[in-house]
């Protein structure tokens, strides 16, 4: 078997996105956002944007994969994120706010607006002062830490972070985990992933066998794109550093001829100082600001 690479959106989307398959979505969100065995489980949802074979000319525009919305309500906006791209923050608080306020048809209707929660799995490092793997953000009240705010929930997952091996996975979350980030490097379901049936589930849909010519292409093609993105970035990034290195020698060179000008000046200062010109005529032929030919 070889199994699609679920951070290629397109694999992300076919696997999650499939409203006849929403139990697989169902089990994800549950564990994920620490649902499972809570009052907060979720039961059934409804998936917003459903997956569909996608359009090769739409590729470059892939950026929201899955919406959801649960019996309560509860928004869900599930994004695959494999590259930072500028201002990646922004837009994601720009996506959150968007589905919140387009809950409303009239603005007086502010008490039918209900709870968003954002679940992105990064393929980058974004917290780089946290070494945890996952991290949720609030809003939250600066002296007390109330939460007083609890319409906005934003979780993330950072998988260059996550290292555990399949011996090491100790719950139904990190094994959820481990399958985005490794499940393209398989050829097997492995033992320890055979439970829950949601995880194999999400196997099977990813066998590139049961995909269609359409999708296998848009998936190639979608790789391919993320390669020539990321090959892009360093370019940019290794251009800027040569830059950089550039304009730093130049700096230094200018510097160092400033330095020995002055050098220069500070001598002929202290010679004509000690011939007895008058200082007037040091400040006139050195430059030098009369204090510190005093000096």
């Amino acid at each position: 078997m070889k199994f699609a690479d679920p951070r290629n959106d397109i694999a992300f989307k076919k696997i999650f996105g499939d409203e006849n398959k929403k139990e697989i979505l169902t089990s994800f969100l549950n564990n994920l956002l620490n649902f499972a065995g809570t009052n907060k489980e979720i039961i059934d949802l409804t998936i917003a944007d459903p997956y569909q074979v996608p359009k090769l000319k739409e590729l470059k525009q892939t950026i929201l994969d899955i919406k959801a919305v649960d019996k309560r309500n509860i928004h869900y906006i599930i994004e695959m994120q494999v590259i930072h791209t500028a201002a990646f923050e922004k837009r994601v608080m720009y996506y959150v706010s968007k589905a919140y306020y387009q809950q409303l048809d009239k603005a007086e209707d502010y008490p039918k607006l209900n709870q968003v929660i954002f679940l992105g799995f990064l393929d980058f490092v974004l917290f780089k002062e946290n070494p945890g793997y996952t991290t949720r953000h609030l809003i939250l009240e600066e002296s007390t830490n109330g939460h007083y705010f609890k319409d906005f929930e934003l979780h993330f997952v950072e998988l260059p972070k996550f290292e555990k091996n399949l011996k090491e996975l100790s719950d139904v979350k990190e094994k959820w985990i481990y399958f985005v980030k490794n499940a393209g490097d398989l050829t097997i379901i492995p033992k320890e992933m055979e439970e829950p049936k949601e995880i194999r589930e999400a196997f099977e849909v990813a066998n590139q066998l049961s995909w269609t010519k359409e999708e296998l292409d848009a998936y190639d093609k979608k790789g391919i794109y993320i390669q020539d993105e990321r090959g892009r970035i360093e370019y940019a990034r290794e251009e800027g550093r040569e830059k950089g290195k550039i304009e730093g020698r130049e700096e230094g060179k200018i510097e160092g001829r400033e330095e020995g000008k002055k050098e220069k000046a500070l001598e002929i200062a202290k010679t004509m100082l000690r011939k007895g010109i008058p200082i007037d005529t040091i400040i006139e032929t050195t430059g030098l600001p009369k204090e510190e030919i005093k000096q």
